[in-house]
Formats: structure tokens, sequence, C-alpha cells
């Protein structure tokens, strides 16, 4: 059995490799830009070259891969594309299992962020290489922008109302990633994945407090309000709407998992809210 990460010089990916390393199954590290990764190199990791659109690097990247894990890309609007020349590169090299990073209810979700996913999903299916799908939910970390403004404002702004996020540490979602890999039998399955702590953002914003040792208020702008409210700091607009939409999206329960996967594979409770934020601080 021989384990490669694509997208290894990424915060998922390299934390895949580490736990893929611990468990002694000397993984092989694909990135765009190995360099980023040479400490990997440097502790005995194989690192190869490839790019998501480059068909030649990639075939060269899987040489003897029987198990290969796909972690989305970030070019949004291409990524359906890039997936599909991973995939192809994938069945001319003979990977027995192909696992792929998606999002939680990816088949119904009605997010902005889930229409690549979907269709990747979707490219997925139709390939020769038995499929397993790690439906990762929210990272505690995507908080952290709102813990500094916290921090420096005393508010946690946003557009979640009273919805709930089943999150857990970006970690512990690099640890089930981990566990299918080296696991038998996981070709068909689907795991939807989110931590045992399920927060409103105004539970967010009391972990936020706990973290900073300040008082932490939540401000509910709704979807519009908090759109203008991050083009106002500065992103762009088409950037900010995915983002606001995201966050309406957890008022309607579209981050919300309760399948209980991710804390059967890891074996463990998965990280707090309020653990990650002290973390970072």
């Amino acid at each position: 059995m021989t384990v490669a990460v694509t997208g290894a010089s990424g915060q998922l990916g390299r934390l895949v490799v580490e736990a893929l390393a611990r468990a002694g199954a000397a993984p092989i590290a694909i990135a765009r830009t190995p360099e980023k990764i040479a400490d990997l190199a440097e502790r005995g990791i194989e690192v190869r070259r490839a790019a998501y659109d480059d068909p030649d690097q990639l075939d060269a990247a899987l040489t003897g891969v029987t198990r290969l894990l796909l972690i989305s890309g970030t070019e949004f609007g291409q990524r359906v594309a890039q997936h599909t020349t991973v995939l192809r590169a994938a069945e001319r090299a003979g990977v027995e299992l192909l696992a792929y990073t998606s999002i939680p209810d990816a088949d119904h979700t009605p997010l902005i962020l889930a229409a690549e996913h979907r269709a990747t999903e979707q490219v997925l299916r139709t390939g020769d290489i038995p499929l397993v799908l790690l439906r990762n939910g929210w990272y505690w970390e995507n908080y952290l922008g709102s813990l500094q403004e916290a921090k420096a404002t005393g508010a946690f702004t946003g557009a979640a109302g009273g919805g709930r996020v089943a999150g857990a540490a970006r970690a512990d979602y690099a640890e089930a990633a981990a566990a299918v890999l080296t696991s038998e039998n996981q070709g068909g399955r689907v795991y939807e994945l989110g931590g045992d702590q399920r927060l409103t953002h105004a539970e967010l914003a009391d972990a936020m407090a706990a973290a900073l040792g300040t008082p932490v208020r939540y401000e509910n702008l709704g979807r519009a309000g908090y759109t203008a409210a991050l083009v106002e700091s500065g992103l762009p607009e088409p950037v900010a709407e995915v983002f606001a939409d995201s966050d309406a999206g957890v008022e309607t329960g579209a981050l919300d998992v309760t399948s209980g996967d991710l804390v059967k594979l890891i074996g463990r409770p998965a990280a707090t809210a309020e653990s990650v934020f002290r973390a970072a601080l």
C-alpha cells in the first residue's frame, strides 16, 4: 500500500501527511510547490511535484501510488476541471482507492461553496477507481480572523442567527482522513464529518471570550449586512458574497453535522472551539 496526498503544501494536506507518517504509512506528499514542504523532505517523507492541471506532472507523481487523497483545489471556477485531470491521471496510474475532501451533504446543500464539490463528486463517480468521500465540515480555524476582530472590538459579526456549527480542528479532519486511507474496505463510503461540539455563533462568541479573557458579543447582521461589512473590510464583493452565504447557511443547518463519523474515525472527542482559539493566541 502506497498512500499519497495532493495539495500537501496546504494547511490540511500537511496535517494529513504528518498523521499518515505517525501511523507508519510512509506517505508521499504531492505539491505544486514542493519547496514549501522542504522540511517534510528533510524528515524523510517523499515529496513529489505536481499541479492539478498538469497531466505530465501528475503521471510522474502518481507512479506506484495505490491510495490517493485528492484535497479539493483552491482555484474557484477551475476546480472541477482540475479534479477531473487528477482523476484521469489516477486511473492511468492504477490507483486502487481515491478519497476526496468535499462538503457536508454535498448532494443537497444550497451553499454556493458546494457547487464545485457536487460537480466533482459526480465526475469522480464516473471513474473506474473506488471512491470514498470525506465531506468535511467547518474548521474552528475558519473563525480565527473573527477572533482577532473580537479581540480588537469586543464584537463577533456574522449572519448565522441561532444556527449551529459542528466544527472541529483542522487536525481532527486530517486524522480522520489518515484513518480512512489506512483502513480496508473504504470504497463506496461517504463520511459526513463534523465535531461533537455544536455551537451557535453566540456560543462561539462565548468561546472567544473565554480564550481572550475579555467579553465578546455576537452581532447578527443578516446576509446583506454581513456581505456589506465584509466588502467594507476589503474583501472583493464576490468573495464576500460566498462567505456571507456560508454564514447564512449555518442558520438553515447546512453546517450542523450530527453523524458522529468524525469522532468514530479519530477515536476521541474533537477539539473544542475554545482550545483552538487559545492555541492561536
